[in-house]
């Protein structure tokens, strides 16, 4: 049996939501699921425990990010990321390809592949499909991205369907180059907000997902409706037998979305950014604990969380450590918020598996506001 499977637990009655496992070497992963990111091999201001305790089961690292610094050699003399890190878990890594056309400057775009300067040192780089899988496999994670070309929101058809086209002929190169039964390729869908676009990309892409598919190029500024509308349309023609990654999405309400919509796996940066900046995910919606009005207000953050911040400290507290600059402010609000998103998956499954995601849905925006 090949170490990456995935099995379908339950498949709600009325919508796309099902619950699945997805095996992997370290260990199994419950869907639907968040996974924090970890960037620079770290998800910020989090400690790996304190994630466990909340549980976390699968965190992403930033290929871009760890090539530039402190090299993918190095990771890779170090045992790998699960040794350099010590996170004993399933890890993901994206390609780099957001990171390239998005951070690097005057990337120059070509079909062997991108050349662009560093946002580090300004220093030169050129990374093909197989470049880009050399170093994936140098980091070592479970699950790892084909190079792809996410072209930015308002772009028009002709520019969309060139990169979707190219994103196509360098995933036949990056399943060529990968050979490691150690590591599972996930190809990404892209196409833009274009539908027709969409369809020709999925259906190219469906026979290079052995093991997961990933659906990039959305949440990139586009309306929510206009995404929620892309991913509708591709539904209908998603493989069954495989999970399905929308990259860059975690936003409470988008979670419940996308798994309405088929989607088993998210990801993304906001929960932790936010919480830098003194902004709480919470049952009740947003709360900014900068805001003055919190500042007597000596009630936790989510009654309805019984994460190490909630338990411990007061809205009142954390708006002191926020405005006065103190790092463990951000790091409390951090670690409640990846801990509300990881319980929301959590309950999101068991409402599939029991038949009652549709009120589980109907109570959430019956509850959630923007606090502020």
């Amino acid at each position: 049996m090949d170490k990456f499977y995935f099995e379908t637990i339950k498949q709600d009655a009325e919508t796309g939501a099902r619950a699945g496992i997805l095996h992997t070497p370290h260990g199994d992963i419950e869907t639907p699921v968040y996974m924090p990111v970890g960037t620079q091999a770290t998800v910020k201001g989090v400690f790996p425990r304190d994630l466990k305790e909340v549980g976390s089961q699968i965190i992403l690292a930033n290929t871009y990010h760890l090539y530039m610094r402190p090299g993918d050699e190095l990771v890779k003399k170090a045992g790998g990321l699960h040794k350099f890190m010590n996170w004993d878990r399933p890890i993901l890594t994206d390609s780099g390809g957001f990171q390239v056309f998005s951070l690097a400057k005057l990337n120059d775009i070509k079909d062997e592949g991108v050349t662009f300067k560093s946002n580090v040192d300004g220093s030169k780089h050129f990374i093909t499909p197989e470049r880009a899988m050399e170093i994936e496999n140098n980091l070592g994670a479970d699950i790892i991205m084909a190079f792809d070309q996410c072209s930015e929101y308002g772009v028009d058809h002709k520019y969309s369907e060139d990169a979707m086209k190219r994103t196509l002929a360098w995933l036949d190169r990056c399943y060529n180059k990968h050979q490691s039964d150690e590591q599972a390729l996930f190809p990404i869908v892209q196409g833009n907000l274009y539908k027709d676009l969409r369809a020709v990309s999925l259906k190219e892409t469906i026979p290079y997902a052995k093991y997961g598919i990933g659906i990039g190029g959305l949440s990139v500024g586009e309306p929510k409706e206009l995404m929620y509308e892309i991913l509708d349309s591709m539904y209908p023609n998603y493989p069954v037998n495989v999970p399905r990654y929308l990259m860059g999405v975690g936003s409470p309400d988008c979670l419940f979305e996308g798994v309405m919509r088929g989607i088993d796996m998210f990801d993304c940066v906001l929960a932790t950014r936010i919480a830098r900046n003194g902004t709480a995910m919470t049952s009740r919606g947003k709360i900014v604990v900068r805001n003055g009005k919190y500042k007597e207000d000596f009630t936790p953050l989510d009654p309805e969380c019984d994460c190490y911040c909630c338990k411990n400290y007061t809205k009142a507290y954390l708006r002191h450590m926020v405005n006065v600059g103190e790092m463990m402010g951000g790091m409390l609000i951090s670690l409640h918020n990846i801990a509300y998103l990881t319980k929301l998956m959590r309950d999101i499954r068991a409402s599939i598996i029991g038949g009652y995601f549709k009120d589980l849905r109907k109570e959430f925006y019956e509850k959630y506001s923007l606090e502020g």
